[in-house]
Parts: structure tokens; sequence; C-alpha cells
């Protein structure tokens, strides 16, 4: 199905790994530290950004005056602890296994790469990656296509010699951007 394709990258969060239960979790836990409150439908337009993205947004929202990196530690700090002991793959983590070591895999992620690796790790799959590239590793996040990009690079691979499997709006628009054909497994 894919043999056309020289590599196949995957997003992480929401596409190979059923994250988006522990993050919202996380993000309740931390708000309510300092009683603020954020509409959980809101944060779906925010995923494959940054952590930091959201923080700035939620604190713009609720008129807090707080550093948004901040936040966004104790948020990840609060969601490592959660998806350590919680982490599940989806459906397609089918499609990782059928393909690996027959192309190169990579991730590129909105996660920090090490919260990629840990969680990767966890389930086993860590191996069948030649590449991981994480919100820190990168200087434009998704929607722009440095990520991708960047995981075409280290696989030694021509973008448009890419597919990428995303489940975000602005991960679709960052594959795109990048050349390279995508998959939206939210309609798989």
């Amino acid at each position: 199905m894919y043999d056309q394709y020289d590599a196949l990258i995957f997003d992480m969060d929401g596409t190979i790994l059923d994250t988006e239960p522990a993050h919202r979790k996380a993000w309740s836990q931390v708000l309510a530290r300092y009683g603020m409150a954020f509409d959980e439908s809101k944060m779906i337009a925010y995923n494959g950004s940054p952590t930091w993205r959201l923080a700035e947004v939620i604190i713009a929202e609720n008129q807090f005056a707080m550093d948004p990196h901040q936040l966004a530690a104790e948020k990840n700090a609060a969601v490592k602890t959660l998806l350590l002991d919680d982490v599940r793959a989806l459906p397609l983590v089918d499609v990782v296994k059928a393909w690996h070591g027959r192309r190169p895999m990579a991730v590129g992620t909105g996660s920090e790469r090490a919260m990629a690796v840990a969680l990767l790790d966890k389930l086993g799959i860590l191996h069948h990656f030649s590449a991981i590239v994480g919100a820190d590793d990168v200087s434009e996040h998704k929607p722009h296509p440095e990520t991708f990009l960047r995981c075409a690079q280290l696989l030694s691979v021509a973008p448009e010699k890419c597919i990428v499997f995303e489940d975000a709006d602005f991960g679709l628009q960052a594959a795109r951007a990048a050349g390279m054909d995508v998959v939206d497994v939210r309609l798989l």
C-alpha cells in the first residue's frame, strides 16, 4: 500500500499513541492549581503545537500573569507521570510494525523529544524508528514544515518520497508544505 514511498513519518500523539486523555487530565490538574480553566474542545485546534504555545493562549484567555514556558513545564511534568502509567497504542501502530525493516521510519511530534522517546520505549516500539524529531528539535513548529523536513533529512530521503501519518490539521498542513503525501488518520 505504501510501496511507492522511500520513508514513512508518523506524528505521535493521537496518531500512533492514545495520549489525548492524559494530556487533558494533566492540563486540568495544572490549571486548577492557579484557578484557571480552558475549554477542552478549543484545545483540539492546538493539537500538534508545542505545549508552550497552548499555554500562551490559556494564560491570555484567563487574563493571568505567568510565563507560558513555566506553565508548559508544569503540564509536561504532570503528563509524563500520567502517560508513563497509562500509555496505549492506537491501531495505526500496526502500520509501524508491518513496515519495520522494510522502509526507514521517523516520528515527527509536537511533544518534546525526551517524552517521545520515553513513550515509544514504554510501548516497545522505539527501535522501529530511525529518527525522532520533537518540538525541542526545531525552531518552527507545525503547521510549518520544519518537523517533517528534518525527519526526511535524518532519514536521508527526499521529502517528496515520504508519506506522513497525521491526526491534526496543523500536522496535515505541515506535511503538505513539506511536499509530502499525507494520510489523515482520522479518516481511516
